[in-house]
């Protein structure tokens, strides 16, 4: 018997300038309330068209500011979940009866700083959250190690009302070790959301995620930014976000360079279908494997 959740990805873009050096944190938080506006106009029209599960881009309320290295952007972290944005979308959680995952720069303390994504369950409870665990320092314009530490709270999965719910963030998806994490936790659907431009990763875009699905016998819903983000211009954000399916393949697509809601069925009954045909779990060699987690 189907046992079908619906659910989207958003893939956005902000359109507003970076503040100037010297200027005061206002110009930041038009940027967060910008951006915020519009997913929340995203989030009615996902509630219009039934969607249970719903999951933002990477930082999803500003923009990549990675592309440069300076601390103004430590004004974006809030806390989780006490800062104002989850508090807003626990609210959306609830007044939709829809799951929330909400990718937004944490703040733990002064000087202490994430990537990280809270998940929000269908009632406005905060269920916890998920700390990008591999941090990227590459070559031009993803400076990520001046602004974030590892994350350190493992590969949680969330039991939401809908579905087990598993976070990768971004850089992460290069990583095959966390994706088995997830399935061996028991997630039916992983979300990554990302940021990554033309011309670097493109080529593994349809590769990588598709194959964790495959590997683990799960969902996975990818999400990339679209346009490109003045006045850095570091490349184009390629969208091209996709839902995929237990056995690899993708399902639904968005565009490659158009704001937009992506919404899929996804089937969990397929999952056994697939774990049951493709025995990857049970023929796990976990005692051969000492080798991958030596320093």
């Amino acid at each position: 018997m189907p046992n079908i959740v619906r659910c989207g990805l958003v893939q956005a873009k902000n359109e507003l300038p970076p503040p100037a050096d010297n200027a005061d944190g206002a110009v930041i938080e038009k940027i967060k309330k910008a951006m915020l506006d519009k997913h929340l106009a995203f989030t009615r029209e996902a509630a219009d068209k039934g969607t249970q599960i719903l999951c933002y881009q990477e930082i999803f309320n500003g923009p990549y500011f990675c592309a440069e290295q300076h601390p103004r952007w430590y004004d974006a972290a809030e806390e989780i979940p006490g800062g104002p944005t989850v508090k807003i979308l626990q609210e959306q959680a609830k007044k939709y009866k829809m799951v929330l995952v909400v990718p937004i720069y944490e703040k733990e303390q002064v000087g202490v700083y994430y990537n990280t994504a809270a998940v929000i369950d269908a009632d406005g409870t905060y269920l916890g959250k998920y700390r990008k665990s591999h941090i990227p320092q590459v070559n031009p314009g993803f400076w990520e190690k001046f602004y974030f530490r590892p994350g350190n709270l493992g590969y949680p999965v969330f039991d939401t009302r809908y579905a087990k719910v598993g976070v990768y963030i971004c850089y992460d998806r290069h990583f095959p070790e966390g994706a088995r994490a997830l399935g061996l936790n028991g997630a039916e659907i992983v979300f990554n959301p990302s940021a990554t431009v033309a011309g670097l990763s493109e080529y593994l875009w349809k590769l990588e995620q598709p194959a964790h699905a495959a590997a683990n016998g799960y969902f996975v819903g990818a999400i990339n930014r679209v346009g490109t983000e003045s006045p850095w211009n570091i490349g184009e954000f390629y969208g091209s976000s996709y839902f995929c399916n237990p056995r690899g393949n993708i399902i639904a697509q968005a565009s490659r360079d158009k704001e937009e809601l992506l919404v899929a069925d996804l089937n969990l009954e397929e999952i056994k279908e697939v774990r049951n045909t493709w025995q990857f779990y049970r023929d796990r060699r976990p005692e051969t494997y000492e080798q991958l987690v030596k320093l």
